[in-house]
């Protein structure tokens, strides 16, 4: 992986971390901060497979893709509080 690249992940992992401090700290609910960290990891995890395609970094992304529509669909049917 370029060192762009690796800078990219790490950015984008940064701002998620960032992202969802702030929806937790504005919605006061962990399951929405959740879905926008998981956004962007997904988003990190194919900027990895873009510089490095192993079967492992594929079963990470797929992986983090599963567990984003797991909380979508709790999202949607979870009752509000």
């Amino acid at each position: 992986m370029t060192a762009l690249l690796h800078l990219a992940v790490l950015a984008a992992t940064a701002f998620g971390l960032v992202a969802a401090a702030v929806v937790f700290a504005t919605a006061r609910r962990l399951m929405p901060a959740l879905a926008v960290l998981l956004d962007f990891l997904i988003a990190a995890g194919l900027l990895r497979l873009a510089g490095e395609t192993s079967w492992d970094a594929i079963a990470a992304a797929a992986a983090v893709i599963a567990v984003r529509k797991l909380v979508t669909a709790g999202l949607c049917f979870s009752p509000p509080y």
